[in-house]
């Protein structure tokens, strides 16, 4: 590349550095939520974690007609459970998500069956549209099913049986998850709004060296300067690209300050974002900030108005908004070629950071690949969209 080229590609990326500067309150508005969003989501995911905690801590039990019930009433309250009374209207308070604990519901011929050694039923009731309430089926359920092999271990030993000989296998559960792993059950919607926030940060960028330029009529005066189309498109797109990397920083960075106002001590312990891992999400956002600024420049040069380029650009913002949810609601069906669609392999990989685990070359590498791959071809529709800009 000739001295002509560094010099007009210079020359454009500083122009374009200080038009951002001065637009101070678009520069704030795209600043101010990146400094934000790790201490905000932290201390909302946090919060969720710290409920959920202090409802196993006390230990309530939801019953509908108890009284029919003493045996399993001095079991439960030997578990240290405490017992408390089922509103009458419980199924529409359950609908309507107000009660958010399941209710167990004891028959009033509970005793007399059991009694009888004729299997007594008990009914859990919840809502599985009502998550709160959903999250508390396990431990009831585990907790009726302990009350049941109590009392069939008791009526064996009474006929002078073995109740091992009931029990011929002896499971033991063993997680393999690290304690990071287990921390992204909550954790993982970051690397989506993360990366909503590089392309956030590239847009405005973008739209206003293109479309806004035009629409203040500063576009066709600067192409017709002697200056290389290449280096002006080239200056143009790395100043887009600073502004996005300067939103992934500042977002990155947030959240190690942000675990500092985490309410749950469980979470804090096994959510580990440090500056190794904010350095890893930075790099592997580089790549993708590369192609979307590159995308979205080539979007909004065909267009006249800031306006019409703000509507171009809603398909790649539906798209980077879109990609993460493949993982989200396909866990463990990762496959290889996943690594290669921009949004979805940033999200593949950084949750791989969040898990602990290591990268490697062979996963980081689609991701660089197809991320360079967008922004040549992005550029060069820019750069060729500016010669036709010329020539009419």
């Amino acid at each position: 590349m000739s001295i002509e080229f560094f010099k007009a590609f210079r020359t454009v990326f500083a122009k374009e550095i200080v038009d951002a500067l001065r637009d101070r309150r678009t520069l704030l508005r795209l600043l101010i939520p990146s400094v934000l969003m790790g201490p905000l989501m932290l201390v909302l995911m946090s919060s969720l974690a710290a409920s959920l905690q202090d409802r196993a801590e006390q230990r309530e039990v939801l019953v509908a007609g108890i009284g029919h019930a003493p045996t399993l009433r001095n079991y439960i309250e030997r578990q240290t459970y405490t017992l408390k009374e089922a509103p009458a209207d419980y199924e529409a308070l359950l609908r309507s998500g107000k009660l958010t604990d399941p209710v167990l519901v004891v028959p009033a011929d509970f005793e007399t069956l059991l009694a009888g050694g004729m299997p007594a039923p008990l009914e859990i009731v919840s809502d599985s549209a009502n998550q709160r309430a959903e999250a508390g089926m396990g431990a009831l359920n585990r907790l009726v099913q302990g009350f049941g092999n109590e009392r069939a271990t008791m009526l064996l030993a009474m006929r002078g049986l073995n109740p091992q000989q009931l029990r011929p296998l002896d499971v033991q559960e063993r997680d393999l998850a690290s304690v990071q792993a287990r921390a992204t059950r909550l954790t993982q919607m970051l690397p989506m709004f993360i990366m909503m926030a590089v392309l956030y940060g590239a847009l405005t960028a973008a739209l206003d060296s293109t479309a806004g330029e035009r629409e203040r009529g500063s576009l066709e005066p600067l192409l017709v300067n002697p200056a290389p189309h290449a280096a002006i498109v080239v200056g143009k797109w790395a100043a887009v690209l600073m502004a996005g990397l300067l939103v992934a920083v500042l977002s990155n960075l947030s959240f190690l300050p942000g675990q500092l106002l985490m309410r749950s001590d469980a979470l804090a312990a096994m959510f580990q974002f440090g500056w190794g891992e904010a350095l890893r999400f930075l790099l592997l956002q580089i790549p993708l900030g590369m192609g979307l600024s590159a995308v979205l420049m080539a979007l909004a040069i065909r267009t006249k108005t800031f306006k019409e380029a703000q509507a171009s650009t809603t398909l790649v913002i539906t798209a980077v908004a879109l990609t993460p949810m493949v993982a989200i609601v396909n866990p463990g069906g990762e496959a290889s070629w996943h690594l290669w669609v921009p949004g979805l392999g940033q999200n593949l990989l950084m949750m791989q950071v969040l898990k602990g685990e290591a990268l490697t070359w062979v996963k980081v590498l689609p991701t660089v690949i197809s991320g360079v791959a967008l922004t040549v071809a992005g550029l060069a529709f820019v750069s060729r969209s500016m010669r036709a800009a010329v020539a009419r």
